[in-house]
């Protein structure tokens, strides 16, 4: 019992100390901001740049009020629509210094030819050739009206058949993808958050163990108290951390895709399932970054060894285009058993499975928590000698001699 609570003191004086830090506190509000910039500012451009299309409407058939505006109000269309009995002549003057501009002569002979040729300035944009298509119903209603067709008939000629695509999903329903990655995505974003929370423990027992504080936080406490302590309240800054920027991004998610129902995704079954995966990748990374620091005199001096071993969290990133072309292949297979590679990859294959391997799931999360017993043991022996290790960053051979202790 005492052992625990020292390792919790620890753990509370770690979360203290570094949710304090002023580079803690930029990254845990600059990286949601600049994500939010760069998902807002593409739109504000875009939307800035649309300029309405003043169209000049020379209506010779009585057609437009009546039949033609209703229809452009419908279809919210981007015109300004002005009525004039200037002829082609006359609007290619106005046309010559102007932009957006298009005149459509609607008149009683164009219409019985069925031939309309309206006239654009070079600006317009690409969009009014098809956007000028729905002036065809009318002017075709119009036509066969004058031809002296009955009610009944002039209904069933105008008439558009209409074709409606219906996805074919699985038998189970399984076949939407956003229900499937928006979970996967969440965990993700915890596996990744806590688990670059967790480098700081490099930095953390490094640090102390340059300065020597860890000569005086040792007289009072274990090796094991002090690494389990670092674990526990780096994981909790790594909590806070994602709380933070989910709390951020769900809002604005909520705002930008206001028809996107982002909490029915989310809160599901599968998400536990999926964050215990994320949580069991960081007690493993987590107690690898912890050896790591005790062996390190210096962040700025490490080994080829030692830097390798910082980039095994990113090694998943290498896998992911086979995962993703065949998520029951054999490498998503292999790796989903390679503690390393287990927890990012379990979660992308899980986002993308309909069905899911529960045998595989079962199998890979147990080897994964005998690797995280197996490493915290490895670590401890690692850290209750190389933390008190001055002068030097240990060699592989030194490392080694340790764990054989």
């Amino acid at each position: 019992m005492k052992k625990v609570r020292n390792s919790l003191k620890v753990a509370k004086w770690e979360f203290k100390r570094n949710v304090k830090n002023k580079s803690f506190l930029i990254s845990l509000v600059l990286t949601p901001l600049i994500a939010i910039i760069f998902a807002v500012l593409p739109s504000l451009f875009a939307g800035g740049g649309d300029t309405p299309v003043h169209v000049y409407v020379k209506d010779d058939t009585g057609i437009w009020k009546d039949e033609v505006a209703p229809l452009l109000k419908q279809a919210d269309l981007d015109w300004s629509v002005t009525l004039t009995d200037k002829d082609q002549k006359e609007m290619e003057k106005d046309f010559r210094d102007e932009e957006d501009m298009a005149y459509i002569p609607l008149t009683k002979e164009a219409v019985e030819k069925g031939q309309i040729n309206y006239l654009t300035t070079e600006e317009i944009p690409d969009s009014f050739a098809s956007d000028v298509q729905i002036l065809a119903q009318p002017l075709q209603h119009l036509r066969l009206t004058e031809a002296g067709l009955t009610d009944e008939q002039l209904q069933a000629v105008s008439t558009d058949i209409s074709f409606t695509a219906q996805e074919l999903a699985g038998e189970d329903g399984s076949g939407d993808f956003l229900r499937k990655a928006v979970p996967g995505a969440a965990a993700g974003l915890v596996l990744f958050s806590i688990i670059m929370t967790g480098m700081m423990i490099v930095q953390s027992a490094s640090q102390e163990k340059k300065e020597k504080v860890s000569e005086i936080i040792l007289s009072s406490l274990t090796p094991s108290e002090l690494m389990q302590g670092k674990i526990i309240g780096y994981f909790f800054l790594g909590i806070l951390q994602v709380g933070f920027w989910i709390a951020v991004a769900l809002p604005a998610i909520a705002i930008r895709f206001d028809e996107f129902p982002v909490m029915d995704y989310l809160l599901v079954p599968e998400l536990l399932l999926l964050v215990f995966i994320a949580l069991l990748g960081y007690l493993l990374f987590a107690a690898i970054f912890v050896g790591l620091g005790a062996t390190m005199e210096d962040m700025s001096s490490t080994s080829n060894f030692q830097g390798m071993i910082l980039m095994l969290p990113f090694f998943p990133f290498i896998l992911i285009s086979p995962v993703l072309s065949d998520p029951n292949g054999l490498i998503a297979t292999i790796a989903s058993y390679v503690p390393f590679t287990s927890p990012a990859i379990l979660i992308l294959r899980l986002s993308l499975l309909d069905q899911w391997p529960w045998l595989e799931i079962i199998g890979a999360i147990a080897v994964l928590i005998l690797s995280i017993w197996v490493m915290i043991k490895i670590a401890g022996k690692i850290f209750e000698v190389g933390i008190l290790l001055y002068g030097k960053n240990a060699s592989i051979g030194e490392i080694i001699k340790w764990v054989k202790s």
